[in-house]
């Protein structure tokens, strides 16, 4: 792994290692009701929404309608796509392919 992550620690190698052996959507659904909260899944895939939604040039006004999520939300995810670590890009990127 070329990239080096600030938060890399082994428990946290354990959980992605996990996550990458997840076989299917039914694998997922199991694994993360048992891992997270139904608020932690739901706040999770709002967040991606976001993302998706800001990757596609929506206003911030838009994406409040269609997600339901707060503006500060919006802001910090928006600064994620502008300076963060590429996980949301790449992932989008990798979603468009599909």
């Amino acid at each position: 792994m070329s990239y080096e992550s600030k938060f890399k620690r082994e428990d946290i190698d354990e959980l992605f290692q996990a996550i990458l052996m997840l076989e299917d959507e039914e694998d997922c659904y199991r694994f993360f009701e048992d891992i997270c909260t139904i608020n932690e899944i739901h706040s999770i895939a709002q967040r991606l929404q976001v993302a998706k939604l800001l990757s596609e040039k929506k206003t911030y006004s838009e994406i409040e309608e269609i997600t339901k999520a707060s503006t500060a939300t919006i802001s910090r995810i928006n600064k994620c796509l502008i300076y963060g670590s590429d996980g949301y890009k790449r992932i989008l990127e990798r979603m468009q392919e599909r």
